[in-house]
């Protein structure tokens, strides 16, 4: 019997409850089937990578401490914990830098803590790799939705963090699929999520990437997959929190347009809409490195460049404008690629360098100016880079279509190469590549632990 004496259950409320509830043995179309296992090995690599940096050593220090029944890996480690810690420390690890993906319309990261979520609660089920598929595409969908219904006209706009907010219910559902729960307890589950539902955007202050990484992947991440236990325990809750006084949209939406949580279930994927990051820097960042290694391309070079003018969407611009971090500040980023002819993950990551003098001879000359009309331009997220050159000549190159974005994807071969770079220098080429094989064939995997021994180091 309900607990909710009071309020009756929206049709909305229904048909998602009921949508997630039915996940678990839904079939997908191949084409979605193939961009999870993208999303999914490329979260895997950037947890196993962001395990050594600050954000992800941290959270691994703090869940050994805890202790707990042997349940999901911590990955990164030969350990294994209680779901709830793993999917803490993991969801830290994923985001412990800007190498994982991103959801432009849904504004955050879903893949750092909704495939823990999954990968977690996957482990504890003994679930297949179809499961897990299913799951994270799920979370996506649910995730997304949740923060679009919020109503934000721009990320300035927002009076919480979508980023937590989305990957607390998307990991929620993912979880609740994976539990084989009935519409009943979906919404138990979707309430306890409401009432977990945290984070104020002000991330950005963050100047060593830690709490960034909490709000990004941990929090959320946790969070939903512990109303989901919860609830698999045996606790019970409110089954409407979508509509009376106090509901969900009363707290944090600013324009709620409730519909949009059901609007395309089962023929609009959201995870086709996701982006792969190139390269392993902040989203707003993207198209200005393709556009500057275009430049590289066309001979601009430390000792030829003599002017910079970076063009670039001015509603993110505050995000990476000369910040004190080296993979989100915009102009060390630029100079040190005209420096080193390319960005890799090592030199990204190299922080020393933000006080190199060769790259800051160039970054001096560069000046970046906020564009409304970029703001505005679809696809988003475009870039303009102008270099003048010691030879007279002025190059320029407009970058519209960011690689890894759905306008222009990455390859599969890019995606592997990409996840064996961020994986072979912590668990080794041979791991790597098995890594990269097994989630190649999730779809046929009976067992995701069988992934365990790949993800230990």
């Amino acid at each position: 019997m309900s607990s909710d004496t009071h309020i009756a259950v929206t049709p909305m409320t229904k048909a998602l409850s009921e949508y997630i509830a039915a996940a678990a043995t839904r079939a997908l179309p191949a084409t979605v089937v193939e961009k999870t296992g993208h999303h999914i090995l490329d979260t895997l690599a950037a947890i196993v990578s962001g395990s050594r940096l600050r954000a992800g050593e941290l959270a691994i220090a703090y869940v050994k401490r805890l202790g707990g029944t042997p349940e999901a890996t911590l990955i990164g480690t030969p350990l294994a914990i209680p779901v709830e810690h793993a999917v803490l420390a993991n969801g830290m690890a994923g985001h412990a830098d800007e190498t994982d993906d991103s959801h432009l319309r849904g504004r955050y990261h879903p893949g750092c803590g909704i495939v823990p979520a999954a990968l977690a609660v996957g482990e504890l089920q003994d679930s297949s790799g179809a499961d897990v598929i299913r799951a994270v595409a799920l979370g996506y969908d649910i995730g997304t939705r949740f923060n679009m219904a919020l109503g934000y006209p721009s990320p300035n706009a927002a009076t919480h963090s979508t980023h937590t907010l989305g990957v607390n219910f998307g990991a929620a559902a993912a979880a609740c699929a994976l539990l084989r729960f009935d519409p009943q307890q979906v919404r138990y589950v979707l309430s306890y999520a409401v009432q977990q539902a945290s984070g104020c955007p002000y991330w950005y202050r963050d100047l060593e990437h830690v709490e960034k990484a909490f709000d990004f992947g941990g929090m959320g991440a946790r969070n939903g997959v512990t109303g989901a236990l919860m609830v698999a325990a045996g606790m019970t809750g409110v089954e409407e929190p979508f509509t009376g006084q106090g509901n969900f949209f009363d707290g944090f939406a600013l324009k709620p347009d409730p519909d949009i949580l059901t609007d395309g279930l089962g023929t609009r994927f959201e995870i086709m809409e996701a982006t792969i990051k190139k390269w392993c820097v902040g989203s707003p960042i993207q198209a200005v490195l393709d556009a500057t290694t275009a430049l590289i391309e066309q001979g601009a070079r430390a000792d030829t460049v003599t002017r910079i003018q970076i063009t670039m969407p001015d509603d993110r611009m505050h995000i990476v404008n000369n910040r004190e971090i080296s993979d989100i500040c915009v102009q060390h980023l630029v100079a040190m690629t005209i420096v080193d002819g390319t960005a890799t993950f090592a030199s990204v990551h190299d922080h020393a360098r933000i006080d190199d003098p060769a790259v800051w001879a160039v970054r001096r000359k560069i000046e970046l100016i906020g564009s409304p009309e970029l703001t505005v331009a679809k696809p988003a997220r475009q870039a303009i880079v102008e270099m003048e050159l010691s030879d007279g000549r002025k190059v320029r190159h407009h970058a519209k279509a960011v690689r890894g974005t759905p306008d222009n994807p990455m390859t599969t071969a890019e995606i592997e190469t990409k996840a064996i770079d961020l994986v072979a220098p912590i668990s080794g080429e041979a791991k790597a590549k098995g890594l990269v094989r097994a989630i190649a064939g999730l779809s046929a995997l009976k067992s995701v632990r069988a992934l365990r021994p790949l993800l230990q180091a």
